[in-house]
């Protein structure tokens, strides 16, 4: 056995095995079109993809994985996706030497699907990413140590899907809804499903190692050519990480461009043919069930391939070991913008206040049980201009309300018109002459026109880009 395992990716019987090998990330781009067609597909009839839907592995992971998670702020979801490199039944031929080796995952990408379902952003965290690991319940039943820092993909190593969500939880403070986990032969199954995937090449490419052969320009492909595609380290480009992660990406919105384009979703025979070929290779958490597909999937329903973005975590070499990964100085600023996606805001109305928010003081207070939701709510109203002060906790409150003070009733008016499902404004001895109170509830929606959806990242690609963009 190899005595440092968390390098390994995969490989075939031809390959030898070095010290040191990049994460094979493929597996988490196909799993992020795989999971949302999955879900789609219960849209068409929840009858007739019944035995599809059965082949799906679930696991029980919540107890492993503990109580102290992140608090959700919106209704957005949050899937982290896991490429397994499991040998076990028909991936053993991709490296039998790995066969009584535990399964790795040096593909970890989180799916971020915005209210409302009109657009997803996967990001990816490279394999070498240099993070503190929480203890965690082993394989065995045990307990790990925690570490200081460590590469995140031995977090999976250490104690499954389970870990790695509380180690991403723990390190971005996002809420992780639910898991998807995906095998090596998915791969060709899914490409053979859907007929092919296009692909650009800038050169002729002929690799012994990974037996892919192709000329220069546009091809379709499928099978194996697909899976030496994409396992590919030397024969395309300069065989950097960053290259082959961009690659990688393209390859993935290359797939799902075609089936969300293709009308695939729409037509049984097709539908079925690739949920048959995609679920037998999925395990996921237990708390995705049927039910939860069909509503994930109705609210899905409009995503097109243009609002479908990929981005790696904001990262760069590590000071103390450039073979390494750390986060930048922006991921914090990144991980905040996720946290709090909101719905694209419906238009506001252009009836014209009889008092502008300039002379409107508001004072919000929290009621949430969010941490740090009043500052939130405090600065989108400023953007509005507001005069805004935060008064700080309030009781819990399921309902937001809108409470002013005397000869603050036009002013209160004002406030309610820049909300999302506004509540009607309450005369409220207790608040001061001239002063809306704001108290912001646990369904709190908003303010209208409010920056929506996650800034557009450096390096971003589109499932709907040229796939010769910059190839």
């Amino acid at each position: 056995m190899n005595s440092n395992p968390m390098y390994m990716e995969y490989v075939d019987d031809a390959d030898p095995q070095p010290a040191r090998r990049r994460g094979w990330r493929i597996l988490g781009w196909v799993s992020i079109g795989l999971s949302a067609v999955t879900v789609i597909g219960a849209l068409t009839g929840y009858g007739l993809y019944r035995n599809a839907l059965g082949n799906i592995a679930r696991e029980d992971i919540n107890a492993s994985v503990g109580p102290n998670r992140p608090k959700k702020l919106n209704n957005a979801m949050n899937i982290l996706v896991l490429g397994s490199d499991t040998r076990a039944g028909a991936n053993a031929k991709y490296g039998r030497g790995m066969k009584n080796e535990p399964p790795r995952s040096d593909t970890m990408i989180l799916m971020h699907l915005s209210p409302g379902g009109k657009s997803a952003i996967g990001i990816s965290f490279p394999r070498d990413l240099l993070v503190p690991i929480p203890a965690c319940r082993t394989h065995s039943g045990g307990m790990s140590a925690p570490a200081s820092r460590a590469m995140i993909n031995s977090s999976f190593t250490t104690g499954g899907a389970a870990c790695t969500i509380k180690t991403i939880e723990s390190l971005t403070d996002i809420k992780i809804d639910h898991f998807v986990q995906l095998d090596f032969t998915a791969v060709k199954n899914v490409t053979k499903a859907v007929g092919g995937v296009e692909v650009c090449l800038t050169q002729d490419v002929n690799d012994r190692d990974s037996k892919l052969h192709l000329t220069r320009g546009k091809h379709v492909i499928s099978g194996d050519t697909a899976l030496a595609y994409v396992r590919n380290r030397h024969g395309l480009g300069d065989g950097s990480d960053t290259q082959r992660i961009k690659r990688q990406q393209k390859f993935i919105g290359s797939l799902a461009n075609k089936i969300l384009s293709a009308g695939t979703l729409s037509n049984p025979s097709k539908l079925i043919k690739l949920l048959n070929a995609t679920t037998k290779s999925l395990v996921v958490d237990k708390e995705l069930n049927d039910g939860e597909m069909m509503q994930l999937a109705q609210s899905m329903s409009g995503l097109s391939s243009g609002k479908l973005r990929f981005v790696t975590v904001p990262s760069g070499p590590d000071a103390a070991d450039p073979n390494r990964v750390a986060l930048s100085s922006t991921a914090g600023t990144f991980f905040t913008a996720i946290r709090n996606d909101k719905a694209v805001p419906a238009p506001a109305k252009t009836t014209a206040a009889k008092i502008p928010p300039s002379q409107v003081s508001v004072r919000v207070y929290n009621g949430s049980g969010i941490a740090g939701q009043a500052n939130r709510v405090a600065t989108d109203l400023k953007a509005k201009g507001f005069q805004v002060t935060v008064g700080g906790n309030a009781s819990s409150t399921a309902k937001t309300k809108v409470l002013y003070g005397s000869g603050a009733d036009q002013q209160a008016a004002t406030l309610a018109g820049q909300i999302q499902n506004a509540p009607g404004p309450k005369a409220y001895a207790s608040a001061a002459a001239g002063v809306v109170n704001l108290v912001v509830g646990r369904d709190w929606d908003g303010v209208k026109g409010a920056q929506a959806g996650i800034p557009k990242q450096q390096g971003e690609i589109k499932a709907s880009d040229n796939i010769c963009k910059g190839a």
